[in-house]
């Protein structure tokens, strides 16, 4: 039982503690150390033990029995989404393409946590009412699909040990190994690559950091543009300030790397707003205009009102960086030789991912006499593109697999 000296002495720990941090660094503390007690870290591992799958002791499957006259079927595979999710965005644009091309969607669920399908269903069909597919939860056996398609390293996992008949794929987006230190889940990731499957990269840094790290090929297909949703309106008015994507607890988008490089910016240009979507930042040391969670057609009106934006991303180029030059602005991006391939737009700004180098890019733009002006013609360097070239590519892919020509008539035949 603890004496009446320790009691006074936890007292005065405590409120050293207390005048030494702010009450939030006090509760983070706290929650960080009953996490550690917990072993809270098991919960966040995406997979269930029996889906784990390995690249040296891989179950076959068989040739999916299509019925004669009827279409190919495709099942792919995702984690539930979120509303505003730009890699289940790009997902479904290409299974949209693969559904033009005659081929049948579903779109399979994977959640180790069982959360409410309805709810999820629900999000999906209210996200991305655009899409044309069933929508199910996950099977202990996928069958009945001529093609089953991993959209990330744990599905990849899921179709390797779930999948008892039909052809198997990867549509890669990221090298998703580096979501993770090297360890173990780093090397459960990239053993996802040499599963066999017909691996489909989304652009040449994916394509290159695979073959670079495993030595396995894919297929590359090219990264496309929404330029229907993302474009300058007119008339368009005086551009101000800058914007930025903020994910927290997400290291790989380059949270604590922006935040460092905006207060810098603020300190030069106080007069510049600065636009923040996706996660609130109420806790920086520059004042950020909060716009939460923006539907695509709000967010190009924010594109459309501001001069520059940052785009961070370490695993592969971010979508944000076209669409930000899409709406005519410059895009500032955490320079690599790999990400630069895939955006090879003389309006980038490429930058060192360092605080004060993405705060001289900024600067640089903002400072521009002629920003209205030069905002036209870094629109203009990216009209037309679209995601149909990578939508029918993927089809392609696919067909190719299963021994099909495109387009398909509606007997799921080649025509």
């Amino acid at each position: 039982m603890p004496t009446l000296n320790d009691m006074t002495s936890g007292m005065r720990q405590l409120v050293s503690t207390l005048r030494r941090h702010t009450a939030r660094e006090v509760a983070q503390r706290a929650a960080r150390q009953l996490a550690r007690r917990l072993d809270t870290e098991e919960l966040e591992f995406p997979l269930l033990p029996r889906d784990l799958a390995d690249s040296h002791d891989l179950p076959t499957t068989v040739p999916f029995a299509r019925r004669a006259g009827s279409r190919p079927r495709v099942a792919w595979l995702a984690f539930p989404p979120g509303a505003g999710s730009g890699g289940h965005t790009t997902l479904f644009r290409v299974m949209e393409s693969a559904r033009a091309a005659g081929l049948e969607n579903t779109l399979l669920l994977y959640d180790r946590y069982g959360s409410d399908l309805d709810q999820r269903v629900r999000t999906i069909r209210t996200a991305w009412p655009w899409l044309d597919a069933e929508i199910a939860p996950l099977a202990e056996q996928i069958t009945g699909y001529d093609a089953v398609v991993a959209s990330s390293w744990p599905t990849a996992h899921v179709a390797a040990r779930r999948t008892v008949e039909g052809k198997r794929l990867y549509f890669i987006q990221d090298f998703e190994p580096l979501f993770h230190p090297r360890g173990a889940t780093y090397a459960f990731a990239e053993d996802t690559y040499r599963f066999g499957f017909r691996n489909i990269a989304l652009g040449r840094m994916v394509h290159d950091l695979i073959r670079g790290e495993t030595g396995v090929r894919s297929d590359l297909v090219p990264f496309g543009c929404d330029t229907a949703t993302y474009h300058v309106a007119s008339p368009a008015g005086r551009r101000s300030g800058v914007t930025f994507y903020a994910k927290r607890g997400n290291d790989r988008r380059g949270y604590s790397l922006a935040i460092r490089a905006l207060e810098i910016f603020h300190a030069r240009h106080p007069e510049e707003p600065i636009h923040v979507y996706g996660d609130r930042v109420d806790d920086a040391a520059f004042p950020a205009v909060n716009h939460g969670n923006l539907a695509p057609a709000r967010l190009n009106e924010l594109y459309g009102s501001v001069v520059a934006g940052l785009a961070l991303s370490f695993t592969n180029i971010s979508l944000v960086a076209e669409e930000l030059l899409a709406a005519g602005v410059t895009a500032v991006v955490n320079d690599s030789p790999l990400a630069r391939a895939d955006l090879p737009n003389p309006y980038a700004a490429w930058a060192d991912a360092t605080p004060a180098a993405l705060a001289d890019a900024l600067s640089a733009a903002v400072e521009r006499p002629d920003r209205d002006e030069h905002a036209g013609k870094v629109a203009a360097s990216v009209v037309g593109r679209s995601w149909e070239p990578t939508g029918a590519a993927v089809a392609a892919i696919i067909a190719d697999e299963l021994g099909l020509s495109l387009p398909l008539d509606r007997a799921g035949a080649p025509e």
